[in-house]
């Protein structure tokens, strides 16, 4: 007779499954048994059986005193050129029309053609006090140069779009990992139950080519993962109830779902999904009330609208997102991401086509609400305790994709990022690519070591914070990661 057949709960309350059983033979005491002797070796608190946050509402302890409380991730989707934008190379122009260096050019180009040396498009001229060079591509964002550091020494992993995206947000390049923003909320809760802990807003133009595991919670509880936000309307589709169903009545139906999946919880232990789902509809509740207010721009002044861009083209919907971004971090939300291009090709920052054209048009999109996201930022005192990411999944080569071609193609080898806000030191430049700026030669700093760093700004050491899965503990940096102790203030 199998297990199951042997095991009716109407008769023999010991579960539907084989683990069931055999834990509640003899009335329970061989599973207790096995507790104490399991216990006895540590290997509870070893594993973190136990002590493992599942509820993202509750505000978590830094490893160490720390500015940061909020993290916003501008994410350039499609990849930035970083000899165009954050990283001067006057070499390119001396060497224009001329092919790579043989040394270099065993590295792949993903299969494209591989063109000849092209200058910047636009001009570098120094920002602020620092004399930090950025390109007329972000004018606006030169203003605050003080505020910037720069870290033009990037590499990563992957030369396709779809798995460095993963990446960059998950510190893979393999899907099913838990993402940045996930780890940032599992290690620090949520300073507000009736907002997400970490929220996305994609691009209209549509999400990333790698789709929703950009921001999943991976093999964590799902309440972790990334909510979609949308900057108008309702901010999150169906988070209205029926019209026929007022307030009350919707309390009384979740209070009573609540105490069965609690009765059902009970009898089963570590059920985080069940949790995660429990959690899930208290949070769409109180959303009802406070999502909405969140992204309502109508308290905002005519002035800050403006300023942001809001209201004209071609800034209009990435200066909503920002805008939105500051009152979320306002309401104590941990981790914002806004994605910056959407879909695949032109429609992104991938100028495979002709740089000037393409970074043109998406630079002017995101130059104004970026550099008053930041002024905004500073204005209110926020500054000080959000921490601003700005960078794509790599960047892209200092040649051309052929004769006679404007555009370039991927590079996962050397390219810039930037950073802003708590405890972030302005002003600076950060390690270095070669001479054409094709790959990072000084002061590399992997994925991993962003990861690290972004963790040791939020106040968590990216060693510590594990999560105990197939008997493995996980980390976002892995087995490697350090932090670039040359941009911390």
């Amino acid at each position: 007779m199998s297990t199951e057949a042997f095991c009716d709960r109407k008769n023999f309350p010991c579960g539907v499954t084989r683990r069931e059983f055999a834990w509640e033979m003899g009335g329970g005491f061989a599973g207790l048994a096995m507790t104490s002797l399991l216990a006895g070796t540590g290997f509870f608190a070893r594993n973190g059986f136990g002590a493992e946050n599942t509820n993202p509402f509750v505000t978590q302890s830094p490893h160490f005193a720390t500015r940061a409380k909020s993290c916003i991730f501008l994410m350039m989707n499609g990849g930035p050129s970083q000899v165009d934008t954050f990283d001067y190379k006057p070499e390119l122009r001396k060497y224009a029309g001329m092919a790579l260096p043989p040394d270099k050019n065993y590295i792949n180009s993903g299969g494209r053609q591989v063109g000849y040396l092209t200058p910047n498009w636009r001009e570098f001229r120094p920002g602020g006090q620092s004399g930090l060079l950025i390109s007329d591509y972000f004018p606006h964002v030169r203003r605050h140069a003080d505020k910037l550091a720069v870290i033009r020494s990037c590499h990563a992993d992957s030369h396709a779009h779809g798995s460095a995206l993963v990446q960059m947000n998950t510190g893979m390049p393999l899907i099913g990992r838990p993402s940045l923003g996930s780890w940032v909320t599992y290690g620090l809760g949520s300073a507000n139950e009736s907002l997400p802990g970490y929220v996305v807003m994609l691009d209209k133009r549509g999400g990333p080519i790698s789709g929703q595991p950009n921001w999943s919670s991976g093999f964590m509880p799902s309440s972790y993962q990334g909510t979609l936000f949308r900057p108008q309307g309702n901010p999150i589709l169906d988070l209205r109830g029926p019209q026929h169903l007022d307030r009350q009545a919707q309390r009384r139906q979740i209070d009573l779902l609540q105490e069965l999946n609690e009765s059902h919880l009970a009898a089963r232990p570590g059920g985080h999904e069940l949790q995660s789902r429990m959690q899930s509809y208290e949070l769409a509740y109180r959303m009802q009330a406070e999502a909405p207010e969140a992204v309502d721009l109508a308290a905002e002044t005519e002035a800050t609208l403006k300023a942001y861009g809001i209201g004209s083209e071609p800034t209009d919907e990435f200066g909503r997102n920002c805008l939105v971004a500051r009152r979320l971090v306002e309401r104590g939300v941990r981790f914002i991401q806004l994605y910056s291009g959407g879909g695949h090709l032109e429609e992104t920052w991938d100028a495979h086509e002709s740089i000037e054209k393409n970074h043109g048009r998406h630079a002017a999109e995101v130059d104004l609400p970026i550099a008053t996201l930041l002024t905004d930022l500073e204005q209110r005192g926020l500054l000080d305790e959000t921490l601003v990411v700005w960078g794509g999944e790599f960047g892209r080569m200092p040649f051309s994709e052929g004769k006679d071609a404007p555009g370039r193609n991927h590079n996962p080898y050397g390219f810039s990022m930037w950073m802003a806000g708590a405890g972030v030191k302005g002003g600076v430049a950060y390690g270095e690519t070669d001479e054409f700026g094709f790959q990072a030669v000084k002061d590399r700093v992997h994925v991993h070591d962003i990861h690290a760093t972004i963790l040791h700004l939020m106040g968590i050491d990216h060693e510590l914070l594990t999560y105990f899965h197939q008997g493995r503990k996980e980390s976002l940096t892995d087995v490697y990661g350090k932090v670039v102790q040359g941009i911390l203030a």
